[in-house]
Order: structure tokens, then C-alpha cells, then sequence
């Protein structure tokens, strides 16, 4: 069979005419659920790609209530934990036939034309991933009316009109509290992340709660505008370089491991100060880093496998209420507390 040069336009029915087969049955073999026995399937791929076939995607959508695209929005790429998220769930995505757009919303004031922009591109959904996402950009989405799903991933969202789909914060927060007063420790230190509204993580808050319950006082905490591990090393340095050893936190419990290992690199290296022998550190997400000999973090992982497939189950369901869901992980124990 004659293999095409490139420049013709080869469409479905030449494939058809060379396989034998009608041109609807060849549009059945690009579809990944369609009903074709596997012979066929395998007759129709291989005349294709001799003649240089591929199925016009757009003009397939158009025909379609579905365009089986999904916008990915993300922000703060400062922090590790953003790719891992980003490689689970784009390849949960593919897996199952879905492709993605994705946009670095660059601020904040970016966000909402950036929402606006992807809602023109005929995208089945939309997925957050970031901390900018509040009540006034979702509002502004929203007004849009062009979004059949709006997702919050890995971030529980109050907003009525998003779907959210995260680890369950406040019980992954309460096992590491527990374990942290299972070790005896009595000087927590919390290092929390940017606050926001409708995607909030209420990490440091059950921390707080936990501790208050235990001990009637709060533990002492301090905040990091972003995910950076460098501006955590420098908040950490900041807070502690002037305390007298005895005046210590015996243990550091970080919103998330992008800032814990910001304030292990200081704990070291600036404070000349043993871990977990001087401060015990803790972290949340067990990003890939977290397992290096070099940190050896004790944190909580998300279970983002099952997150991500959970969000295509949402993608590929009927509209439904109630679709948010959390997620329970497990926590790692590693060599820092």
C-alpha cells in the first residue's frame, strides 16, 4: 500500500476504501470505547498510518457534545508538589483519552482573563491547581456561564459552584498532631502557607486546635507568602536566629514540604543545629525530594493516584450535586521526627 507523501488530504473515506470498510466504521476505530472487534480495529490503524491518516479532532468535537479537552490552570510553581499533582493527573488524563491545556496563570490579576480565555476554548472542564483561586476570581468565572465542570484539585474549596477533590486536611493535620505529642515533643513550632478563601487547606488551624485541646495555649506559628523553599529558609532564620538554644522549637510543622525543606536547609546550615537531635521537622505532601538522604522527611503523602482518577470519573459522569470528595493518605516516617 502506497504510503502518503504528506501534502495530500488524505480523509477517512480513503482509509475506508483501502481496508474495505465503511467510513463510519473507520471513525469507530479513532474512538477508544467504540464498539469494533480488535481485527478490524488493527486493519483500519495500519492502513492509516500508511497513508498518513489522522482524524480532525476539532471538526470530531463540533460534532460531539463532548471535546474530550480540559483546561489546567496552575499557579505557584515555586513549589515541588505542583509537578507531581501535574504528572498524575495529566497521565490519568491521557490514559483515558483526555488531553489538556494548560495555562500558568502568572498572579493573581491573571487568573480571572486567564479563566475568562480557557472558557472560550471549548474545553469540557476546567482544573485549578494553585493558591489564587478565590471567591472574587471563581465569581468572575463562573459569570462566564461557558464551564460545564469547574475543579479545585487538591484543595478543599467552599464555593458552591466548583467541585473539589482533596486529601481530607484536617484528619491527615490531626494524625501528624497525634504523632507529633506521641514523641513527646512540647515546643511546636507551625510554618504555614498563603492564606486563601474558598480554597483554604485548614492545616494550621486543626494544628492549632489539636494542640489548644491538648495543652490550653496555641502553639507558636509563623507565615510564608508563598511555597518557596528559599523564602522559607529565610522566615525560618528570621524567626529563630536570635533565640537561645533553650528557647528552641523542639519540633517544626510545616503546612507543606516545599517550606519544610526550606526550614531544614536553615536548621543546618545557618542555625549549625542537628536534625531531628536539636529540631524535629515534619512535612505534608511527600514530594520526591522529601525520601533524599539529604532530608529524609517525615510528611503525609496525598493519594493523588486515586485523586486523579476520581477527577476523570467526575469528567466522564453525568452533572451531578455532591461530586467533592476527600481523600485520606498515609503518613511517611522518615528520619526528621
Amino acid at each position: 500500500m502506497p504510503k502518503s507523501d504528506g501534502f495530500d488530504n488524505v480523509t477517512a473515506d480513503d482509509v475506508a476504501a483501502a481496508t474495505g470498510v465503511s467510513r463510519w466504521t473507520v471513525n469507530r476505530a479513532f474512538k477508544k470505547d467504540a464498539s469494533i472487534s480488535p481485527k478490524t480495529r488493527a486493519k483500519v490503524m495500519s492502513a492509516a498510518q500508511s497513508l498518513g491518516y489522522v482524524p480532525d479532532l476539532s471538526a470530531a468535537a463540533l460534532a460531539s457534545t463532548r471535546s474530550n479537552l480540559v483546561a489546567l490552570l496552575v499557579d505557584d510553581f515555586t513549589n515541588p508538589h505542583k509537578l507531581v499533582m501535574m504528572e498524575r493527573l495529566t497521565r490519568a488524563l491521557r490514559s483515558r483519552g483526555w488531553d489538556t491545556l494548560l495555562v500558568n496563570t502568572l498572579d493573581r490579576e491573571d487568573t480571572a482573563p486567564a479563566l475568562l480565555n480557557a472558557s472560550q476554548r471549548r474545553v469540557d472542564a476546567t482544573i485549578l491547581i494553585g493558591v489564587q483561586f478565590d471567591d472574587e476570581v471563581l465569581a468572575a468565572a463562573q459569570s462566564a456561564r461557558r464551564f460545564r465542570k469547574l475543579i479545585i484539585f487538591a484543595r478543599s474549596s467552599s464555593n458552591p459552584d466548583t467541585i473539589s477533590i482533596a486529601v481530607d486536611d484536617e484528619a491527615a493535620t490531626r494524625e501528624i498532631a497525634q504523632y507529633v505529642l506521641g514523641k513527646g515533643y512540647q515546643r511546636p513550632l507551625y510554618v504555614a502557607g498563603p492564606r486563601t478563601v474558598s480554597a483554604h487547606l485548614l492545616r494550621k488551624e486543626t494544628f492549632q486546635e489539636v494542640w489548644h485541646g491538648k495543652f490550653s495555649v496555641l502553639p507558636e506559628t509563623v507565615s510564608v507568602d508563598r511555597y518557596d523553599s528559599i523564602m522559607a529558609a529565610e522566615v525560618a532564620y528570621d524567626t529563630l536566629r536570635d533565640r537561645p538554644v533553650s528557647a528552641m522549637p523542639d519540633v517544626i510543622v510545616c503546612e507543606n514540604d516545599a517550606l519544610a525543606l526550606g526550614v531544614i536547609d536553615t536548621i543546618r546550615h545557618r542555625l549549625q543545629l542537628r536534625i531531628p537531635d536539636d529540631i524535629a521537622v515534619v512535612g505534608f505532601d511527600d514530594v520526591p525530594a522529601a525520601s533524599s538522604p539529604n532530608y529524609k522527611l517525615t510528611t503525609y503523602r496525598q493519594p493523588l493516584t486515586d485523586m486523579s482518577n476520581y477527577l476523570v470519573d467526575v469528567l466522564e459522569g453525568p452533572d451531578a450535586t455532591n461530586l467533592d470528595r476527600k481523600f485520606i493518605g498515609r503518613l511517611v516516617i522518615r528520619e526528621s521526627a
